[in-house]
Formats: C-alpha cells, structure tokens, sequence
C-alpha cells in the first residue's frame, strides 16, 4: 500500500485544486483560461475590446467574477439554436 501513498497524495491535491476553482467566485486570467480553454492572448482581446466584464484593481492585474463569466457565456448572443428550433420558428412565423 505504501508504493501508492505519493499517488493518493496527487489526487488528493488535484480533487482540492478542482473543487477550489469551481467554488471560487473571483477568477483571475488563468482560471478563465482554465475554464474556457481560450488563450490568454483571445482574452486579452476581449477585454481590451470591453466585451467580457472584468475588474482590474490599481489598473494591473485581470480579476473576472464566475457569475458574470458565466452570464457571458452563456447569453442568448450566444446560443446556437437547434434545427428543430428553427424549422419550429420558421412554421411559427410563415405557416406550413
């Protein structure tokens, strides 16, 4: 058992590192890139653009909050509609 214990150990740090960031509710630029899979450069875009919320204190470092990360991920901007919604929407607003 003791050639597992390094092993357990690991997990243990990853299982702690997860449930961190799914409960934290400031991100910095690394989280986001964690979360999104973006590049730092693609979110350096987007907020130099101002269209993702985010804070910068004392004009340095980029802070995000996951409710507003999440807002923008998920908007209806965003959503790509199904087939099936759009044959639906489409009988809806000309008729058979």
């Amino acid at each position: 058992m003791e050639e597992f214990e390094p092993l357990l150990e690991q997990l243990k740090k990853i299982e702690y590192l997860l449930l961190r960031q799914l409960r934290n509710e400031i991100m910095t630029l690394n989280d986001l890139v964690s979360l999104t899979g973006w590049s730092k450069s693609y979110i350096y875009k987007l907020t130099s653009g101002k269209h993702i919320p985010h804070y910068k204190p004392g004009g340095k470092s980029i802070y995000f909050k996951r409710e507003e990360v999440e807002k923008f991920l998920f908007s209806e901007n965003s959503r790509v509609s199904t087939i099936d919604e759009i044959k639906e929407e489409s009988l809806r607003l000309f008729g058979k």
